[in-house]
Parts: C-alpha cells; structure tokens; sequence
C-alpha cells in the first residue's frame, strides 16, 4: 500500500489534479446519497430525473467552487488552515445550492439532509484531504533531534509552529521562568520549569535547548546560561523579533549564541544629541572604512544622516564591498546620504589633503591602524609607519583643510605598552595631543577601548570554529585576561565621545569587567554541547591547549596610565589624566623616528620608542621577519644597522609627502 501511494505522490501534478477531482465528485456523490439514506432511515433511491439533475448539480457546483477557491493547485502535504476554511466554505455553498435546487424543481429534500449533508460533505472533502497530509508525513518523515524551547512567549509559539513544518527539529515542550505558564499546554507543547530540565533531557533524550527569549536583556540572557552551562546540552539561539520584522532573518533559523549573551552585558542606550553634534549635516570621513571597526562607525554614521560620508580604504575589495553594503543600508532606511568612496594611504599625506579639502571634510574619524599585535612585531616599520606616521600625516592634513574635528581610534594596549603596535598606538596619542598644543583650528581627540567582539581576530569566532572541528581550542595562557565590548557599541561610544570632546583628550571607554579567556572558552564548549578534556575529565570531548604568549602579548590589559580618570557627562566615557609631550619635542622624536624607518633600522626604531614617555617595555626579543632574516643571513651583529643609521641623514618630509 505505502508503495502505491509513493507512486501516487511523484506523479505529474496535472494527474494528481484530476485523480482529486474524481475522488471528490465520488465522496460527493456518496455524502448526497448517505445524508437522504440517514434521514429516511432507508437506502435511498432517487426518484425522476430532477432528483439526479439536483445531485448532479450539486456535486458539479461543488467541484467548481473547490476549483475557484484553489484547492486543486493546494500541495496536499503542505495544507494550511485556509485551505481547510476554503473547504468549509465550499461545502456550505454546495449545501446552499442542495436547498435552492431542490426548492426550484420541487424535489423532496428534508430539511435536515442540508445539515447531515455539511457534515457528511466536510468529514470526507476535509478529511480526506488531512488523511493523505498525516500519510505523506508519516512516510517522509525522518528522526528528529528533539528540542526544547526556552521562553514560552510569542517568539517561542512561532519557533515552535515553524519547526513543526520543518524536518530537522521536533519540539517537546517549553521551557518558561513564569510560573503562571508552568502545567500548561501551548502549540500541543507542555511548559516545563527549568528545574526541570535535567529530568527531561535524561527522559526524552533531549539535544539542545533552542532560546526563543525576543528582546530579552543580555543579562537575563546570561544569567539562563549560567544555569544551563553544567547540563552539558548544546544551547542555540533565534533571532529577536527586529531582525525577522527588518527581514534580516526567519523564526526558523537557529545560530550559536551571540557572544553578547557569553558576557551578559546590556550596552547602555546612546544620548541621540551626542550622536548627531559631529555628524548631522555636515560631511564625516572614515578612515580604515572597510576594517571592522572602521565599518561599523561608517554604518552608524549614515544612519545621523551626514551630508556627505567619505570612506577612505586601502583595500580595493574592502572598499567596494564596504560602498555596497552603504548603499543597501541608504536604500533599505531611506536615507539621504551622499557615499564617496576614496582608495588611498593614510600615508600619504598630500593625498590627505587633497581629499579633506575637496570634500569640505567637518569630522575625521581615523581608524586606520595594523591592530594584530603579533603580526606588528613581526612587521615593526611599516606597523610604526602606518599607525605613527599615518596618523601624524592625516592630522596635519586636517588642520590645513581646515577639518573641525579629528578623531583617533586608540586602544587599551596603548596602556603601559610590552609590543610595538600598542607602543605606536600610544605614540600616535602623543602625535595628536603635541597638535592639540600647537594650534586650536582642529579639536584632536583619542578614544581608547579594549577588544571588540566580532572584529577581525576576536577570540570568539575562532574558539566557536575550532570547537566545530573536534578541537583543541587554543588558549595562550591559563592565566589571560581581556576587556570586551561588542563592535556597535564601541563605534557608538566613539561618535558620542567627539561629541564631548575640547581638545587633546584621551577618552577611555567603560569595558565593565574583564574577562579570563580560558573560562569563556570553557563555556563555549559547555554551551556547545561538548565537555571539557582535562584531568579531571580524560574522556571528555574537546581539549583547551594553552600555547603560551605571542610576542607582545601581556597577560592583562589596562585602559588608563594613571588611576584619576575624570568623569564626563556619558556614563560610560572617562576622561584619562596622561603624560604629553610639546610639539617641539614630539617634532624632533618623529624626524629621528622617520630617519630610522627610513633605513629599516628595527633597533632603532624600538629604542625610539623606549625613550618616549610611551612607558614601553618590550616582552620579546625583536621579531621583525625581514630583520632577524637580514642578520641571520648577512651575519651582522646587533647595532650595525643602528651604526649605519647614524650615518643617514634623513631627508626632511621626505616619506610624509612622497
């Protein structure tokens, strides 16, 4: 029987159309003849040619209001209820015409066969047609992983409808913090507490907990994983109803836990006057556009509607996928903005201008920065030339363009720095603050922060993939501490910071606490269904290996030098007291600096920043590639690079306009 029916389902859909519509005048047929044969309590047997024209009529009327109504063309198997409330209505129709026929041509028709007949009609058209639905089901379907649903509220009731008609999840209950829901029944779905979760995954073999939680607070939300964590289940997430309503997702797609969730920080609501003073109106330029801090600012900029936004990159791919990504943004919100995408070097400094001054620049946000520690060691002249001299050239480009604002982008390595990127950071502060002295047509700005989740070399994504492989996951140290904060919110902080700013401050953001990699990495795994493999646990499934630092590295981040930071008027921005230099100073620093770089002298150059109050302190040996190769290759000894740029004089201006 089940083979027959297969081949009943694979045929052409023309042919399945016309088997239904027999079956239909047959059923039909048979309700009529049943409803006469009920209610005379007799087989009944039509007498005259008008009692076969009403039957026949009736069935015909019938068939044709199935066909107007699009029953035919409805794939069984995915029914919905409008189809069944399209076959009630159909059928009542058809009851109404049995009624006028039977009046019109003077036929016997009790008046309760009408009604037997609607149910008769109703039981074998709709029933019928739910039967083959159950049937096809339970031939296709295939073992689920069973589920449970945390949050029994409106996102919950959707996720659990969706998966219904979905062939990957079966759903087995709710699990919902309020105790009014508990016992009852939603979506034929029960509403469990969560104590009892720990009962049900060991009875109905669940596999993963799926939160349906909306607009729940991060913190809400973490406080749930801290009490599902030691379950050992895999916990997933669905998109907020934002997202589904902005069509950026379905209910039906299930994804790993937002990092936000890991570390149950609510981003505190931006002040929209903060926002807008720098942007609003007036014509922003990013540089480091198509970077992942660079980016975010740019979609947070266009959307305090700028008159123009000037995305300086690098990267040819970076900056057209950025300009597509613009677009699509403009046009999905409905905003005015002109896009100028601009390929260019923050180290060429007469570009700079030429592009500041075309473009009638207000406000510069300067992003553009090497940020992988390990690699900038690996890499020392061009990271001091890109972070040091890059910044230094876009700053005095905007002060002769007549740029109001200018913004860098630091970051909390810049703090008591042990690597050369976070030691170039610091430097580049030291650049804008000397500026700030010299002269008061540009306001100069830093703003300092920590990690960011989700930007290019995030812990996050890289343990998440590395837990997908079957590890191990890769720790530097047991002992590793980081600030966090998601990519929006910083860009946030940032704008509303050059809002506040006056000249030559160095803002530090509001991290809140810090965070030891290894236990975030165990909780990952834990919230990704897997133990931990350590000692204690041999058999477990995923390993942390520890690799020891990079070079650079430090166990600890700082985001202030001193320990007085002012408050400002935003909660989450301070104001740091630091040490500056004057510009003269700064001056001389940077033509030797140059001179050094100039010559690919790595000592040199290390040893230019040690004697900047950059409060440097190396944790490794040099490790630029191209240095320890040349000396290794050459058989130089340490300070003959050094010798030979005591020689060189460098050549004024040379590298910042060239």
């Amino acid at each position: 029987m089940g083979s027959v029916f297969s081949r009943f389902l694979d045929l052409p859909r023309f042919h399945k159309r016309v088997i239904s519509v027999f079956a239909d005048t047959f059923l039909l047929s048979l309700a009529l003849w049943l409803a006469f044969s009920l209610r005379l309590d007799q087989l009944y047997v039509p007498q005259g040619w008008q009692s076969y024209f009403v039957f026949g009529t009736t069935v015909a009327i019938t068939i044709f209001a199935f066909i107007r109504l699009g029953l035919y063309r409805a794939i069984i198997r995915y029914l919905s209820n409008q189809a069944v409330m399209s076959v009630i209505a159909a059928v009542g129709f058809s009851t109404l015409s049995l009624m006028a026929l039977g009046f019109l041509l003077h036929v016997f028709v009790p008046r309760s066969v009408p009604i037997i007949y609607f149910a008769i009609a109703l039981i074998f058209t709709g029933g019928s047609r739910i039967l083959v639905r159950s049937w096809v089901f339970l031939i296709n379907q295939k073992p689920k992983g069973k589920i449970l649903i945390y949050g029994a509220g409106e996102t919950g009731r959707q996720l659990a409808s969706a998966l219904a008609n979905g062939g990957e999840f079966q759903a087995v209950g709710f699990v919902d913090d309020d105790d009014a829901k508990h016992g009852s029944i939603i979506n034929g779905l029960k509403v469990y507490a969560p104590s009892q979760i720990a009962r049900l995954i060991e009875k109905k073999g669940i596999h993963r907990v799926l939160l349906a939680l909306g607009n729940a607070p991060h913190a809400q939300r973490s406080q749930i994983l801290h009490f599902l964590e030691p379950l050992g289940i895999a916990v997933q997430t669905v998109p907020d109803f934002a997202e589904i309503l902005a069509g950026k997702a379905r209910i039906s797609e299930v994804r790993d836990l937002d990092v936000e969730d890991l570390l149950g920080r609510d981003p505190v609501v931006p002040d929209t006057d903060l926002l807008q003073s720098s942007i609003a109106g007036k014509t922003v330029m990013v540089t480091g556009a198509g970077g992942s801090i660079g980016s975010e600012l740019c979609r947070q900029i266009v959307r305090q509607r700028p008159k123009v936004l000037v995305l300086l990159e690098l990267s040819e791919y970076g900056l057209y996928a950025l300009e597509r990504e613009m677009l699509a943004l403009l046009a999905a919100e409905s905003l005015d903005v002109e896009i100028r995408p601009i390929l260019g070097s923050v180290q060429k400094e007469h570009r700079l201008e030429v592009i500041m001054r075309t473009f009638k620049i207000d406000t510069v946000y300067h992003a553009a920065a090497y940020k992988h520690v390990p690699m900038v060691e690996h890499n020392v002249v061009e990271g001091v030339r890109n972070n040091v001299f890059g910044t230094w050239y876009a700053a005095e480009a905007a002060i002769r363009a007549g740029v109001k604002t200018f913004v860098l982008i630091s970051t909390d390595k810049a703090v008591r720095p042990t690597n050369v990127m976070g030691a170039s950071k610091r430097m580049a502060e030291l650049v804008l603050q000397g500026l700030a002295l010299r002269q008061d047509k540009t306001r100069f700005c830093m703003v300092r922060f920590g990690n960011v989740l989700g930007s290019s070399g995030s812990v996050v994504p890289l343990f998440r993939e590395q837990i997908r492989q079957g590890g191990p996951v890769t720790v530097t140290h047991p002992d590793i501490y980081r600030f966090f904060m998601t990519i929006p919110e910083a860009a946030q902080l940032v704008i509303q910071a050059s809002s506040i700013a006056k000249g030559g401050e160095v803002f530090v953001l509001d991290m809140g606490q810090h965070v030891r990699i290894s236990e975030l990495a165990q909780k990952m795994i834990r919230l990704m269904g897997y133990e931990v493999k350590d000692s204690e646990h041999p058999d477990g499934d995923i390993e942390i290996v520890y690799t020891g630092l990079r070079p650079g590295e430090k166990l600890y981040e700082e985001l202030l030098i001193g320990n007085d930071p002012q408050g400002t008027e935003h909660p989450r921005i301070m104001k740091a007291r630091e040490r500056y230099m004057e510009w003269d100073d700064i001056a001389g620093l940077l033509k030797e600096l140059d001179g050094a770089c100039h010559v690919f002298d790595c000592e040199q150059v290390r040893a230019l920043l040690l004697a900047a109050p950059t409060d440097f302190s190396p944790s490794s040996e040099m490790e630029d590639l191209v240095w320890k190769q040349t000396t290794a290759s050459a058989g130089f000894v340490e300070g003959q690079f050094s010798e030979t740029a005591s020689k060189v004089t460098p050549i004024p201006g040379l590298s910042r306009h060239h």
